[in-house]
């Protein structure tokens, strides 16, 4: 069995022979561990950095892919106008009535004769969503929207997409029945032979057609806007991060100062005042490091 560990007569003269002389014998192990603990902490928050940089770049190329399919949509409604003008321009065509349609169900009649879309439930956000959707839309300065969304969580802005892609889902699930039953009438029509009919029915098609692309834009813009404002999140938290860590870096170095001055203490048996400093380069190192933490 080991003896009983007992500490150099010598050594133990080192110390100042009270309780506060203790406690600043302890000193170098003490900041030893805060300086590896600030360490560990400076190293999980630049890691988090890093971690939101890379969710921040996947986020923007699927907020590019939403803007090119708005776009895309965009496009196809304008040529749909583009084309029923020029329709208007070479015939003479006259707008359909229910007679014309008929073996159509009513939303189709609807659309063809009055150019109804299908009801459009567009997603409905909360005011501080709503609020950094407007400044993103209104081209904001960057700190104004970050602003903004320092008072939304992640959380609420994944439930936020999520409303914006059902919404537009519902859109399209809705018209696509009409979209069938004009195909089909379109079919019928070409057979008859009737010139006159089909131009009226392809104006009809075209002004519903363009109606519905340029709806499908809006709403695969509002998707393409939550992206954006998940992107700007992720930055803004990154740089949060970054900041973090270069604050705790700081602290890490004051409290290896104060092992280093620590040490310099008992090789030089300046025990009051160079431990004293020590302490309170170690205190200040904690105190720093809370503040970071907590508020930073």
């Amino acid at each position: 069995m080991a003896g009983k560990i007992e500490i150099p007569e010598n050594l133990k003269a080192e110390l100042p022979p009270s309780q506060w002389g203790k406690v600043l014998g302890a000193t170098p192990i003490v900041m030893t561990v805060i300086a590896t603990l600030l360490a560990g902490l400076a190293s999980s928050e630049m890691t988090k950095a890093q971690y939101d940089r890379s969710l921040a770049a996947q986020i923007q190329s699927k907020a590019g892919d939403q803007w090119g399919y708005a776009a895309a949509k965009k496009t196809r409604g304008a040529l749909a106008h583009n084309s029923l003008d020029l329709l208007a321009a070479t015939a003479e065509v006259h707008p359909l009535d229910a007679a014309s349609l008929s073996g159509a169900d009513a939303p189709t009649i609807a659309a063809l004769s009055q150019g109804e879309l299908p009801a459009v439930e567009r997603a409905k956000f909360s005011a501080e969503i709503q609020s950094a959707l407007d400044a993103l839309g209104n081209s904001a300065p960057e700190k104004e929207i970050g602003d903004r969304l320092v008072k939304i969580k992640n959380a609420d802005l994944a439930a936020a997409l999520d409303v914006a892609q059902a919404a537009a889902l519902r859109f399209d699930n809705a018209a696509k029945p009409v979209t069938k039953a004009a195909d089909k009438l379109d079919e019928s029509l070409m057979a008859a032979g009737d010139k006159n009919a089909f131009a009226n029915f392809a104006a009809a098609r075209l002004r519903y057609t363009g109606a519905r692309y340029d709806t499908e834009a809006q709403l695969n813009q509002g998707i393409a806007g939550i992206y954006e404002l998940q992107i700007r999140q992720a930055n803004f938290t990154a740089e949060k991060h970054h900041a973090r860590s270069g604050k705790f870096f700081i602290g890490m170095l004051a409290a290896q100062a104060a092992v280093i001055v620590s040490t310099f203490a008992i090789a030089a048996r300046k025990k009051n005042f160079l431990w004293s400093l020590a302490a309170a380069a170690g205190v200040l190192a904690v105190i720093f490091s809370l503040y970071v933490y907590l508020y930073v």
